[in-house]
């Protein structure tokens, strides 16, 4: 097994690993949501007439309906459709006048999700000199060839990869950097659960590895769920068919770089 999947493993599973990552992924939840005032009258008079279509059509105004329906995607994209389906506004009022108007007042400004916040947290925390170094400008880092993290948007460090090192693969990345005269690139992810949208992380990270000819060590800063000892794919994926690859924790990516 590559020796920094290793110790990323042995890091999660023995050490205060949970705690350490929270100086990488501070992940605090925003404060609830605002709710435009007058959209909110509008949705107390619509509940208290019971006027179901008026209802549906001032809550699909907010950033979050109050209950997760299959349906509710297709009405926000097509307000029309309120007024020819009935008995789907029906059903779906019924739930909302089952759970009251204190409640869907409350789900409507619940916070957003952190897992929807994190993807800034990584660059934040280069940002802090975490590996030693301050990140910096494209001008810097090209300017000569000493150790050196570059410090701009995923599609630009992707443009720098293309043309400076024949990165080829359509995806913008979270890493580059130089040590001792090696390039270095690659995604980070916090994968905070398994299953539907973290497979299709991981997945994304682990393609950036699999890119062919590129002029640069490629690795992936994976943390969470997958070093959890078990039988979850994740798990299985990078201790077997994957176990070759550059699959480490941002909590030893350090001392990675500085090995090389």
């Amino acid at each position: 097994m590559n020796k920094w999947t290793e110790l990323s493993i042995e890091y999660a599973n023995q050490r205060s690993y949970l705690d350490d990552l929270f100086q990488v992924y501070p992940t605090i939840p925003d404060g609830i949501r605002e709710i435009n005032n007058e959209i909110w009258d509008s949705v107390e008079k619509a509940y208290s007439k019971k006027n179901n279509d008026l209802l549906i059509c001032e809550l699909l105004k907010l950033d979050l309906f109050p209950i997760k329906d299959s349906y509710i995607a297709y009405l926000k994209r097509d307000k029309s459709a309120i007024e020819r389906n009935p008995r789907t506004i029906n059903r779906i009022c019924g739930r909302l006048y089952e759970m009251g108007i204190d409640k869907i007042f409350e789900q409507c400004s619940v916070p957003k999700e952190t897992n929807r916040q994190i993807g800034p947290m990584f660059k934040d925390w280069l940002r802090k000199k975490s590996l030693g170094i301050e990140p910096v400008s494209i001008e810097k880092f090209l300017a000569d060839k000493n150790d050196a993290i570059l410090d701009a948007s995923d599609k630009a460090m992707m443009d720098f990869a293309r043309e400076e090192l024949n990165y080829k693969h359509n995806k913008g990345l979270d890493f580059v950097g130089r040590f001792n005269g090696k390039y270095v690139i690659g995604e980070a992810k916090f994968l905070t659960d398994f299953g539907g949208h973290q497979n299709a992380q991981f997945a994304d990270a682990i393609s950036t590895i699999e890119t062919k000819n590129v002029k640069a060590e490629k690795i992936a800063i994976l943390d969470g769920v997958l070093y959890i000892k078990g039988n979850n794919k994740m798990y299985k994926s990078i201790t077997d068919p994957l176990k070759d690859y550059n699959i480490m924790s941002a909590l030893v990516l350090r001392n990675y770089l500085y090995q090389l």
